[in-house]
């Protein structure tokens, strides 16, 4: 066993639940979000349908994904992309910065990559020397207050519009005071417009990359990984292998679930397709595995890899809307980070399958159907097998395991259980040692055991 720290999801979900009018409304905000995506995914008869269309086209590129990826090179290339294969976070870096470095790139306008986030792309650039800014509103707020993203969709869902005024004013001389969402965006969009006019480089994620093409699709709202793309010669784009579909046709299945998935739009306002680098220009893909291939590996687990990032099983989750996106200490939170880190690392993020009420909402609103509430249970499973498991809690578990396995010792214990907990001094049950009892009051003790009411009644 290692001796690395693990990520205690509990304690960093306390200091959030600490400041309880900002847990409300995030949870409120949050919530927004899915009730949106209700609405959206009610208008349209064959969402269902369009589930099912993208788990069957996801399963198939899973179990034939090297073909895909070679396939989507093959056609890449023919069309003059320059294709990068990089198996960790730190080969991607150093692709990326050899490409900045031979172009002489002083500044890079970046958008739309949780993968870049992931791979700590930012300070490794900065350390060499290299501006990198983020032009996606939020993105642009949470690297201002240099934060990560708390949410994949909404990055900067946990701050309130007098935050970002005070920010504002502070680093770009917006009026004291100032909270307007209007005028706070239009002072953004100017801040960024100098950027978009005076970069070298311009670097985004990629939603779909199409075999049949080898094209990508980037989706945005706002249009800024147009603007950086087409400022510049130079252009990047940088994919988990997971990104992968087969054909072209398959695009529409996928941009129907993900923004009503997202945040109860019809579809993003640009879906902008890459295919070429423009004449005189480089245009390269940079496919990144990352641990990915390990994680393709595991039956169970796979599934995993068809997430499309749109942030519904976030939205959906009630640990996660009142715990916030950083108790979770990856780059992707929520129910789906934390059925993808254990496979990175399972000894630092073995708490996360524990951070569930394995209610399965997360499951039900998933677009590409992926068992998320099963997988967190098989992880809970794993982290046992593997020793991991804190040994309080697996004291508890063996202890209950033996108790309920025989009706006899069960009997026993629940009188034995009702009589201690009718008697017992309140500071027993509630102290600092049970943080079960923190937020919560247990119910009033019954007078006798439902199997001996149902022994005086069941004629």
């Amino acid at each position: 066993m290692g001796s690395q720290k693990s990520i205690n999801h509990a304690a960093a979900a306390d200091k959030f639940i600490a400041n309880e009018s900002r847990t409300d409304w995030h949870n409120a905000s949050v919530s927004y979000l899915r009730k949106k995506r209700d609405v959206g995914a009610a208008l349209v008869p064959e969402w269902e349908t369009l589930r099912s269309l993208a788990s069957g086209i996801k399963n198939n590129v899973l179990g034939n994904l090297d073909q895909y990826l070679e396939q989507f090179e093959k056609n890449a290339q023919a069309n003059g992309v320059q294709v990068h294969w990089a198996v960790d976070a730190e080969s991607h870096n150093r692709i990326v910065t050899s490409i900045l470095e031979r172009h002489k790139v002083k500044l890079l306008v970046k958008s739309k990559s949780m993968l870049t986030e992931e791979c700590h792309l930012n300070p490794h650039l900065e350390a060499r020397g290299i501006e990198v800014v983020d032009t996606d509103l939020g993105e642009r707020i949470i690297q201002m207050r240099d934060e990560g993203p708390s949410h994949i969709v909404a990055p900067a869902i946990h701050i309130k519009k007098e935050e970002v005024g005070e920010l504002f004013h502070d680093q770009l001389q917006s009026e004291a005071g100032a909270t307007d969402p209007q005028y706070l965006t239009e002072v953004a969009r100017q801040h960024l417009r100098e950027k978009f006019l005076n970069c070298d480089a311009a670097l985004t994620g990629v939603n779909f990359a199409v075999a049949e093409t080898g094209g990508v699709v980037v989706c945005t709202n706002e249009g800024n990984a147009d603007m950086g793309a087409h400022m510049v010669p130079l252009q990047i784009h940088c994919m988990g292998i997971e990104k992968i579909i087969p054909r072209q046709q398959d695009l529409g299945v996928f941009l129907r679930l993900l923004a009503r998935s997202a945040t109860g739009q019809p579809i993003t306002i640009y879906s902008s397709h890459h295919q070429k680098p423009k004449e005189g220009g480089e245009m390269h893909i940079v496919i990144v595995d990352n641990g990915r291939s390990k994680h393709l590996g595991r039956d169970t687990f796979r599934n995993a890899l068809k997430c499309i990032r749109c942030g519904a099983c976030m939205n959906s989750c009630p640990v996660y809307r009142r715990s916030g996106g950083y108790s979770y200490g990856y780059t992707v939170p929520g129910p789906i980070g934390s059925i993808l880190t254990p496979g990175f690392n399972l000894e630092k993020y073995k708490e996360l399958p524990f951070a569930s009420t394995l209610c399965g909402a997360c499951s039900a609103v998933c677009p590409t159907k992926i068992n998320i509430d099963e997988q967190l249970y098989k992880w809970r499973q794993k982290v046992y097998e593997e020793d991991y498991l804190d040994k309080t809690k697996e004291t508890g578990l063996s202890v209950a395991g033996n108790v309920l396995s025989s009706a006899k010792k069960y009997k026993r214990a629940s009188a034995l259980m009702r009589w201690a907990l009718k008697w017992m001094p309140r500071f027993m049950t509630h102290n600092r040692f049970n943080a079960w009892a923190k937020k919560r009051e247990l119910p009033e003790v019954p007078g006798e055991s439902f199997r001996d009411w149902y022994r005086k009644n069941r004629k």
